[in-house]
């Protein structure tokens, strides 16, 4: 695990690699090389995860030198890998890089298919003039870019590009989209000449010429078809794939430690991983100070104790929370909704002190059907089509407040579906974002539509199926699990996702639907298997979620939060309508929980404030 970064007709230095040394303070290096007159730099920091050995030094360049290597990432299957290798390979060392090099060199990068793991990968091959960049199939890692027609600049983190160019602008089509959809989509950025590689992607460069052309190309596989078998054969088969997921997850010549919340998830991967784990594995958990339903303290000491961690905990009162904010802001770089992101800076910090790897229980509620909003389609179509239009009038006569429901009741009367996966996402409508920015959005149904035709959505019978493969694509890797990656990585942690496994992902997304969810469950088969491994005071906790309660702390700094987002003199208040701004706050005072959407704006306030301070 590590951060990279490379360019191609664009000099860099120790000091802009060290821009990401959070991501790598274990070892460093920057080789160049020359192809076809252009000058290609490869640059990275290591955090040294397997084979703690300088043969797991990168840059990693072949024998003959005709071919380089910086990657970030894990590669679990690279043991496998390197048995399909030809007879007569020979490794200096155990690491999954060196595997990886061998690999690509002998079967090409189209074989980056046969990866399961989470990476952002640049190869270099100097014979064939071609530089490939790749990404994992759900983006766990991630990889941005800038590209004209003659330089290159790529890397794990946008500050390195940044501090390159220094001429990146607002790109305001990703900011209406960003709006709407509370994440900006691969591989838009809120920087117009800034990128990144979407999930499952890899470009490859060709320097061949004296102009730089890219090619896009859409590498991980399409949705599996769907098998039917007996419930009790699925759920067994369940439980042996999670198990090998789990197993081959803590692959690691360090100590890995899990995150532990009280929810189900963890405490399945916990106990998996304590079952193949060699020494007493370390859980880690944060709670609030005060008394807040979000707290999960208790619960999750009770799983500890059931079976047999060894439990870290901190309770965090945020006497800076503005502050902390801000801090979040600068490392995700990238704004987002997710009011999560505030428990995880203290998690990853309590969790660096005591290892370097952890496993984490994210990712299991996008293709098992976790979310309320999938159980919305089911629920559509028990509906007759006359009676789907006068659902949302009916929830706003009523009265209700519960943003969630006014916006599934809104979903269901809209036909077309792209559209309506559109509407349960949205943070603000697109009126909404007109009356804040005076730009519509456009960009949100194109790059949600991508996926739907990328994966053959239309191969499914049912939109709750299709909108589950779209958002294990699209809403995990540009919500989720960036600010998990940004986060965990500046506190030099490898966090890594069991559940999305690349073979276990595959099983599940061939799964029929009615083991996954109905009207009123979801996660069917995921809590039938746990009930084998767990006990039922653990299985049937209701679900919190990852949050933090800002509903709360937002109605107790509403003057604050006004002096922030209504200063007449700020970048942001050049962009948005403070008017505007003013009533979406006094909503929130007024019991409407506008939480992830006033969250949404400070991460935009502070990225406007950001780029100002490095102009």
């Amino acid at each position: 695990m590590c951060g990279i970064l490379g360019s191609i007709n664009r000099y860099f230095d120790e000091k802009t690699l060290d821009l990401i040394k959070h991501r790598g303070p274990d070892d460093f290096g920057v080789d160049s090389f020359e192809v076809n007159g252009h000058d290609v730099l490869f640059g990275q920091r290591r955090l040294s995860i397997i084979d703690l050995s300088p043969a797991g030094h990168q840059p990693m360049i072949s024998s003959c030198k005709n071919f380089a290597l910086i990657f970030n990432g894990e590669i679990y299957n690279h043991l496998k890998l390197r048995e399909k290798l030809p007879d007569g390979v020979i490794f200096k060392g155990h690491s999954d890089t060196e595997t990886i090099l061998q690999y690509l060199i002998h079967y090409g990068t189209e074989r980056i298919v046969d990866f399961n793991g989470i990476f952002a990968i640049a190869f270099l091959d100097i014979k064939k003039n071609e530089l490939t960049l790749a990404r994992d199939p759900f983006g766990v890692k991630p990889l941005y870019y800038f590209q004209n027609e003659t330089e290159l600049i790529f890397s794990s983190e946008i500050r390195p590009i940044k501090s390159m160019i220094k001429s990146a602008k607002l790109n305001e089509d990703a900011l209406a989209s960003l709006l709407r959809l509370r994440y900006n989509s691969s591989p838009n950025t809120l920087y117009d000449t800034i990128q990144k590689i979407a999930p499952g992607h890899f470009n490859k460069i060709n320097l061949g010429a004296n102009t730089l052309k890219s090619e896009s190309k859409y590498f991980a596989s399409p949705l599996p078809e769907v098998v039917n078998d007996k419930k009790e054969v699925l759920v067994k088969a369940y439980g042996v794939e999670l198990e090998k997921a789990v197993k081959r997850q803590l692959l690691a010549d360090v100590e890995v430690g899990i995150l532990l919340s009280g929810g189900i998830d963890s405490a399945v991967i916990a106990s998996l991983a304590k079952k193949h784990y060699g020494g007493k594995l370390k859980a880690f958990t944060i709670g609030f100070e005060g008394e807040f339903e979000e707290d999960e303290i208790a619960d999750a000491k009770e799983t500890a104790k059931i079976l047999g961690l060894e439990h870290h905990i901190k309770k965090i009162s945020f006497t800076d929370f503005l502050g902390l904010i801000k801090e979040c802001s600068r490392i995700v770089e990238e704004p987002l909704a997710t009011t999560s992101m505030i428990p995880m800076y203290y998690l990853a910090e309590l969790a660096a002190k005591k290892v370097k790897v952890v496993l984490t229980g994210q990712g299991a509620d996008e293709p098992l059907g976790g979310y309320t909003r999938y159980k919305s389609e089911i629920i559509r179509k028990k509906i007759p089509a006359p009676f789907r239009k006068v659902v949302q009038p009916v929830a706003q006569l009523v009265g209700s407040k519960n943003e969630q429901l006014l916006r599934g009741a809104k979903s269901i009367g809209i036909s077309d579906e792209i559209e309506r996966f559109l509407s349960v996402y949205e943070m603000f409508s697109v009126e909404e974002i007109k009356k804040l920015i005076s730009v519509e959005d456009t960009l949100s149904a194109k790059e949600v539509n991508n996926f739907h035709k990328l994966l053959d959505c239309n191969s499914r019978v049912h939109a709750a199926e299709k909108m589950m493969a779209i958002d294990t694509r699209m809403n995990l890797s540009d919500d989720l699990l960036t600010y998990t990656d940004k986060i965990t990585m500046n506190f030099s942690l490898e966090c890594r996702v069991p559940m999305l496994d690349v073979e276990l992902v595959c099983f599940m997304e061939a799964l029929p639907l009615d083991l996954k969810l109905n009207t009123r469950l979801g996660k069917i088969i995921h809590k039938e298997y746990a009930k084998s491994i767990l006990p039922d005071r653990i299985i049937n906790r209701p679900k919190k979620g990852f949050q933090s309660p800002t509903n709360k702390w937002f109605r107790e700094e509403m003057e604050t939060l006004k002096e922030i987002l209504l200063t007449k003199d700020s970048e942001f208040s050049k962009v948005f309508n403070q008017d505007y701004l003013s009533e979406i706050l006094e909503q929130h005072s007024n019991g409407y929980n506008k939480e992830k959407q006033i969250f949404l704006l400070l991460s935009i306030y502070y990225w406007f404030e950001s780029n100002k301070e490095n102009a």
